[in-house]
């Protein structure tokens, strides 16, 4: 498998999906960083708790040059905003968000104020 193929995990039950993209600072070595810190070795799992804590069965993050895609499968009965509400305020949230800040081409300090939702436009009609 090349790196533009990937393997997605499937729930067992129907979902909600959300897509957001954000911008990374156009520099390769921050760049590199950043996947770094994503990556299963680096990144936080007191993060990956929480962020399943809220609700979100399922998380992808998708990298183009210095542009990220990130795909979030949640329960039917998922509400967004009170679910990152409540991420914000789960324990190390607000440094995690800071040291990923260095990082990201954006002004805004949470997670839902840096990545912009997406509106999906197309999909392969019955």
């Amino acid at each position: 498998m090349n790196k533009k193929e990937c393997l997605s995990d499937s729930t067992s039950v129907p979902v909600k999906r959300y897509c957001q993209t954000l911008q990374l600072k156009n520099d390769q070595e921050l760049i590199e960083k950043y996947i770094q810190m994503h990556h299963e070795d680096h990144h936080w799992k007191i993060i990956r708790d929480g962020i399943r804590a809220v609700g979100i069965l399922n998380m992808e993050i998708y990298l183009s040059d210095n542009k990220l895609f990130m795909i979030v499968d949640a329960p039917l009965d998922f509400e967004w905003h009170l679910a990152f509400e409540k991420l914000k305020k789960m324990p190390l949230q607000e440094e995690w968000e800071k040291e990923m800040s260095i990082y990201q081409d954006s002004s805004g300090g949470s997670s839902m104020e840096k990545w912009q939702l997406m509106d999906r436009i197309f999909y392969l009609y019955e």
